[in-house]
């Protein structure tokens, strides 16, 4: 072999090995930083509070509607609601002011939430538990953020109007422990409204008063007593000074016809006696108000007699 072919071959091995070396010191570094990257801390998550599917307004919270959801806490906005076991940012009294808080306050505070929230868990059954039965007023997307400007929860002002069926009413009367089943009737529970009407005296009567009764509606949902929408957990009966009704609007003219015309009393109905139909009973206190009377005139031994008969 000519020693200028000889030459040209060790040159090109010489260049092949320098390669190689070049490309594995590329790669070792590559691998080292890939390496690096990989052992970053992942960032804190947060649970938030979200919708499970979509809500309309008008809806009741429930245990289905709601579900923890995975949040990065760094981009967690103070309006969301949190379990309270990772810290969130929270927003600065002053524009210019930096964050005083170091990495282990922050962590030690962290683990106080964490054992905080873990016994209220254990005793309430958790925060997510503290919105159900709230209403929602305005419309809320499945995997969104629970804030409360679009719910209402009992006790907020609007949760009334907000609580009430679509097309119904609520109306309020004046009732008493012997008018109201004996404080035994609570929110949620249904009634048959009754009206108690003086009758009218023709002078047939022999002075005494007379009274008639009838039911003006029956099968109707109590809202609230005075200012309380739902009972306590142990609580069993409820003193107020007025009842909310939920009615139709037809009904509410009846009731406040019924409420003119004499003493209105509830009656308290069985849990298993609330299918059957509801609202406005046909006859009406008024029909009976003032009695219809017939005179006969019965004649005896030539003598007349008048005899009314009712």
């Amino acid at each position: 072999m000519k020693p200028a072919r000889i030459a040209v071959i060790c040159i090109a091995a010489v260049s092949a090995i320098g390669l190689a070396l070049v490309v594995r010191a590329m790669g070792s570094s590559s691998g080292e930083a890939v390496a690096t990257a990989s052992a970053a801390p992942a960032a804190p998550m947060a649970k938030v509070l979200v919708a499970a599917r979509d809500l309309a307004p008008g809806q009741r919270l429930t245990d289905a509607d709601l579900e923890w959801k995975d949040w990065p806490a760094a981009e967690v906005n103070p309006a969301f609601i949190t379990d309270g076991t990772v810290p969130v940012p929270q927003p600065a009294e002053d524009e210019g002011a930096e964050e005083e808080a170091n990495e282990e306050t922050a962590e030690g505070q962290g683990a106080v939430a964490r054992v905080a929230r873990a016994a209220t868990e254990l005793a309430t059954g958790g925060a997510e538990a503290d919105y159900f039965g709230s209403v929602v007023r305005e419309p809320i997307l499945a995997g969104e953020p629970i804030v409360a400007r679009k719910i209402v929860r009992a006790g907020d002002s609007g949760y009334m109007a907000a609580y009430l069926e679509p097309g119904m009413r609520a109306m309020s009367i004046g009732v008493s422990v012997e008018t109201a089943a004996g404080g035994f009737i609570l929110p949620g529970d249904r009634v048959d409204v009754l009206v108690t009407v003086e009758l009218a005296d023709n002078g047939e009567g022999g002075g005494q008063t007379r009274y008639a009764s009838s039911t003006v509606l029956q099968n109707v949902k109590v809202l609230a007593v005075d200012q309380s929408t739902r009972a306590e957990d142990d609580q069993q009966a409820v003193v107020g000074a007025t009842a909310t009704l939920e009615l139709a609007p037809t009904d509410a003219e009846a009731l406040a016809l019924a409420k003119a015309a004499g003493t209105l009393s509830l009656v308290l109905r069985s849990y298993a006696d609330t299918a059957g139909p509801s609202g406005r009973v046909q006859n009406q206190p008024r029909a009976r108000a003032t009695p219809q009377t017939t005179s006969i005139r019965v004649y005896r031994g030539g003598e007349a007699e008048t005899v009314t008969v009712q």
